[in-house]
């Protein structure tokens, strides 16, 4: 057995990059140990919250609900504060994660990294997949935290902006439309400027590992149900006919430090 410890920014980042990883690696009788940075508390708020109920309640239930179904066996907070979307206010807040000295933090990951005698570290990629400042700084956090255990193999979660072009460009040809409140759909160019500037993802050329998750599809699709407090963030992913749901995410990518592409099939415990 082996263990996987997952580096996520906000409750419900652990669904859409690594949803799949996870329930692969607990069916396979891995340890799965979830790490999220911050709170969350920008997110979307609902509005069925009950009497003294926060935000930040319902989205650590939403994980413990989300981290069920995948199977991970444990979830660590790291207690930072939500730093919202580039240049919000909240990015200069002094308990922001965003302002987070990178050695700290990085040592917080590290010490649930040798007390798990963890093997895999999964982060994201440089830009954090779409730009937003807590994305980026858990990239440098858990390079730092890798550093001080170069005993882990870091995988830098990414998306694949070559399949999910052909995914949209598939599923506008059947017909299918996958606008969502949030605006995607067949409208959204994964080549376009994300929060950052820069397009969302990697394109495939830079990628080095890709996993197929195609039997946790559907695991992945209930652990989005989990977050029902983002919908906005997610109704685009529920709505897709099953069928182009299992396509977009039926692999997950991956860069791994000091390995060259082309992108190779495999497994993270191979």
């Amino acid at each position: 057995m082996a263990t996987l410890v997952c580096l996520h920014a906000h409750p419900d980042d652990e669904v859409m990059t690594t949803g799949g990883l996870i329930a692969r690696a607990a069916a396979e009788g891995h340890r799965v140990v979830l790490v999220i940075a911050t709170n969350g508390e920008h997110g979307e708020s609902p509005d069925d919250l009950d009497d003294g109920e926060t935000l930040v309640d319902r989205r650590r239930r939403e994980v413990e609900c989300s981290a069920s179904v995948l199977g991970v066996d444990r979830i660590v907070w790291l207690g930072y504060s939500d730093s919202g979307m580039t240049g919000w206010k909240e990015n200069g807040d002094a308990g922001s994660f965003h302002l987070a000295d990178v050695n700290a933090a990085g040592e917080q990951v590290a010490d649930v990294l040798r007390a798990e005698d963890a093997d895999v570290l999964t982060i994201y990629d440089w830009h954090g997949n779409y730009g937003h400042p807590d994305h980026i700084k858990v990239h440098h956090v858990g390079l730092e935290a890798g550093r001080r255990v170069p005993s882990v193999r870091i995988l830098e979660a990414t998306m694949n902006r070559n399949a999910f072009e052909a995914m949209i460009n598939a599923a506008n040809e059947a017909g299918i439309t996958m606008d969502g409140p949030d605006g995607a759909g067949e409208d959204f160019d994964p080549h376009g400027p994300a929060d950052d500037g820069n397009p969302m993802g990697s394109p495939e050329a830079e990628i080095t590992l890709a996993v197929d998750v195609s039997l946790y599809v559907e695991t992945k699709r209930v652990a989005i149900t989990c977050h029902r407090s983002q919908v906005s963030d997610t109704s685009l992913f529920l709505a897709m006919p099953r069928e182009i749901f299992a396509t977009a995410f039926g692999t997950e990518w991956f860069i791994e430090r000091d390995t060259e592409p082309p992108m190779r099939s495999g497994w993270i415990f191979s």
